[in-house]
């Protein structure tokens, strides 16, 4: 899990998989595929800071690439994403959080077996998935707003 949040944590690499997802959702018939010079225009930044980006999400699995002859046709795939969001589920479920909560309550004597470091790291960790959530839920806002 930690791999698919550092490469989705880069903002440049979020606004080329909203550029994907736009192009899936709006010329359907494309396949979703898109060539890097349209990412390129889309986005307004440098070929080469494309190409690194759209390598990153390659070796992720977030993309696929067809390559034709010099050109190279990337497009958005799905199922890292649907193994995060099957992961981060029960920690965003209205649910999910009254049943912590109330298990946090009926065991909070729990967390006191915790040594210091263990603390730092509990609290560390949430603090990134926070970030993480809150940066996914902005992407999913602003998309649905297109």
């Amino acid at each position: 899990m930690a791999d698919i949040f550092d490469v989705v944590a880069d903002p440049t690499r979020r606004d080329i998989l909203g550029v994907l997802l736009d192009r899936e959702t709006t010329v359907p018939e494309s396949g979703g595929e898109i060539s890097v010079g349209e990412i390129v225009t889309a986005l307004g930044v440098s070929q080469p800071t494309v190409s690194k980006h759209l390598k990153v999400l390659r070796e992720s699995g977030l993309v696929a690439v067809r390559e034709e002859g010099q050109h190279r046709y990337y497009r958005l795939d799905r199922a890292p994403l649907e193994r995060l969001e099957d992961w981060l589920i029960p920690f965003v479920s209205t649910d999910a959080a009254t049943d912590a909560i109330t298990l946090a309550g009926a065991d909070a004597g729990a967390a006191e077996g915790l040594n210091e470091e263990q603390r730092a790291f509990a609290s560390a960790l949430g603090k990134a998935f926070a970030d993480t959530a809150h940066q996914v839920t902005a992407v999913v806002a602003q998309r649905k707003r297109r």
